[in-house]
């Protein structure tokens, strides 16, 4: 490989020695990555993802990736920030010939998380419902007694 390299940059030419050169990834809201978690010991994860947003604080600036956690039966979208304290999570673009996951199949495995929340969110209001219904003669007493001593608005 060639040590040096001559780069052009504003109209002026500057030779680079390739040793010491340090690259810059150019990152936009919607560019696709991948994400490269660490887990235990010496385990990483890569999960495809996509940068959602830039946060420009003056003293942390970060970057918000929202990526695909996903196995045989289930899926998770996860956000993951960076920063330079960010340890054990690293991010490079995504290439573009990369089919990192099947689309449908993970369209469908959303699509069962939220029927299955709906369900509890349906239980949740059902049991509610039932507490109200059947247990109020037992707090009666004390329903009426906070109305009593409740002052006035």
């Amino acid at each position: 490989m060639e040590d040096r390299r001559v780069v052009e940059v504003g109209g002026v030419k500057l030779e680079i020695d390739m040793r010491h050169a340090k690259v810059i990834e150019n990152y936009k809201i919607g560019d696709d990555v991948r994400v490269l978690i660490k887990k235990y010991g010496d385990a990483y994860e890569s999960h495809p993802g996509v940068i959602v947003a830039f946060h420009e604080f003056k003293n942390l600036p970060s970057i918000v990736i929202l990526y695909l956690d996903s196995s045989y039966s289930e899926c998770k979208l996860e956000t993951v920030i960076i920063n330079s304290k960010t340890e054990a999570v690293e991010i490079c673009p995504a290439s573009p010939h990369e089919i990192p996951f099947d689309f449908e199949r993970v369209v469908d495995l959303l699509d069962r998380i939220i029927l299955k929340q709906e369900r509890e969110l349906e239980d949740a209001i059902a049991k509610k419902s039932y507490f109200i219904n059947h247990f109020k003669n037992n707090f009666q007493y004390f329903i009426d007694k906070q109305a009593v001593e409740a002052p006035e608005k």
